[in-house]
């Protein structure tokens, strides 16, 4: 459609509204319709609903007939059904008649099957709701401007029914994780979104500040800190599904806002975690694709327990052929990583390299479901140092189809320990590094009151949700996700 025949479209929908109006007809006065059925159902159950009376409402999608009888085909928030209109049966046919593609109407009539086996109603009465004053993309070729579906989710939601699917089981998955954490004892709580400092991860934060108290805030970057404080504080098991917010770059697999599952277990430590989380996925699968395979980019891949575990220095020899874990020297170790073509210069110290080496070399290799265990103590300053080698933490990250999944660990519970590697972190972000944790006094004295050892975790749900559904962007699971103002 040229923009000269959109204008003259649009036009004559706002005339049509007017004339509404002039007869006393203005739909926008209209305030409540009672639903008694769903499309959904009628199709479904027809037997159930055969030649009875229902009051059904939604968008008309599509119109066809002419003269005395019309055909509509109806689109509610669970399914579409076709529209049976004729004039004799309708008061206001004609006024109908004179409806567009996009309008909102609410309809009571009978449930048949026409001749040609088709479901649908037999209107009987039937009341436009909303005028739309908007054009609905083309039926066959469909809103397909990535772009604009994600500024106009509204329209997406509505002329590509897959897309509410998606969002659909989103929220069976966080409502299926919900009843998980419950059943194990978890108790659900809420944590400020403003904080006078970003902790529990290394990220850039948005800066706001608050008027009244004439203060700099930070928007969360995560929720550990505040959860432990409730560990502390004698609740034995808690969790929360939150947004947060890290200032960072965008792709494939972040937004700048996104939601994040974390749960904190006194007595636990981080297998104890890693037995819990394949739990849950298992779960899961099972429930939302009644099954634990799935394909995933061209993978087949399984989530029924158990699921691989490895220390990330050994999936590193694995794949390179280099042992990070018998160098020592931050020189060696670096001239190591260069030979790989790993650029590690602004890297001070071998913990920091194996982890670069690690992203640049293994991560997108990981497809199967894989627990990275004993992350190395310069890139863990929350995490608890391993017994048998305090090079490293009682961390793990879960990998699946190349991407980090969860990250979890032994809570770091020693308050000196803790604070060393708070000062540790303050000197990096001296030294220009905007993701280094800050210091936090108040944490390090709740760590003082007394944290007992603790198995914590953090899963990503937007990515959770892509790999049970398909999806291979994270804007396709987040309903608004963060889009460059246009002009």
């Amino acid at each position: 459609m040229t923009e000269q025949n959109l204008n003259e479209v649009l036009k004559v929908r706002r005339e049509k509204l007017q004339r509404l109006r002039d007869e006393g007809n203005d739909p926008y006065l209209i305030t409540k319709f009672d639903v008694t059925a769903y499309a959904k159902d009628i199709n479904e159950k027809f037997d159930e609903y055969e030649d009875k009376s229902v009051s059904v409402a939604g968008r008309i999608m599509a119109k066809r007939g002419q003269g005395k009888v019309g055909f509509y085909d109806l689109l509610d928030s669970t399914d579409r059904i076709q529209l049976f209109l004729k004039k004799d049966l309708v008061e206001n046919y004609n006024q109908i008649k004179k409806c567009d593609i996009g309008d909102i109407v609410g309809v009571k009539g009978e449930v048949f099957k026409t001749k040609m086996g088709q479901i649908s109603i037999r209107v009987l009465e039937i009341t436009l709701l909303s005028k739309s004053l908007q054009v609905l993309p083309e039926k066959y070729h469909g809103l397909k401007d990535m772009d604009l579906r994600y500024r106009q989710r509204y329209v997406d939601l509505i002329v590509n029914p897959e897309v509410r699917d998606v969002f659909k089981t989103r929220s069976r998955i966080i409502t299926e994780i919900r009843a998980f954490l419950d059943e194990r004892g978890f108790l659900e709580v809420e944590t400020p979104v403003l904080n006078n400092l970003a902790g529990g991860a290394n990220a850039r934060p948005f800066i706001t500040h608050h008027n009244a108290l004439d203060i700099p805030m930070y928007l969360r970057i995560a929720l550990e800190l505040p959860l432990k404080r409730l560990i502390v504080g004698g609740f034995d098991k808690v969790y929360e599904i939150s947004r947060v917010f890290r200032n960072e770059g965008m792709d494939a697999t972040h937004n700048p806002e996104f939601t994040l599952l974390e749960t904190y277990e006194a007595y636990a430590d981080y297998n104890d975690v890693m037995d819990m989380v394949e739990a849950l996925y298992d779960r899961l699968a099972n429930t939302i694709k009644g099954t634990t395979d799935i394909e995933f980019d061209g993978h087949a891949i399984s989530l029924a327990a158990p699921f691989k575990r490895a220390r990330m220095v050994d999936l590193v020899t694995e794949h390179t052929g280099v042992n990070f874990d018998a160098i020592t020297d931050v020189d060696e170790a670096r001239v190591k990583a260069e030979a790989l073509g790993v650029d590690v210069e602004d890297l001070h110290s071998v913990g920091e390299i194996i982890a670069e080496v690690f992203d640049a070399t293994v991560e997108d290799k990981l497809i199967q479901p894989t627990f990275v265990t004993m992350h190395p103590v310069e890139i863990s300053p929350l995490a608890k140092k391993s017994p048998e080698d305090p090079r490293y933490t009682e961390r793990f990250e879960l990998y699946i189809a190349g991407a980090e999944c969860a990250n979890a660990f032994s809570e770091l519970n020693d308050p000196i320990d803790q604070k060393e590697r708070f000062m540790a972190q303050v000197a990096k972000k001296e030294e220009g590094d905007d993701e280094a944790h800050p210091y936090d006094a108040d944490f390090i004295n709740a760590l003082e009151v007394g944290l007992p050892p603790t198995g914590g975790l953090g899963i990503g749900i937007d990515r959770l949700v892509m790999i049970l559904t398909g999806q291979h962007s994270i804007r396709d699971v987040i309903l608004f996700p963060t889009m460059k103002p246009q002009d």
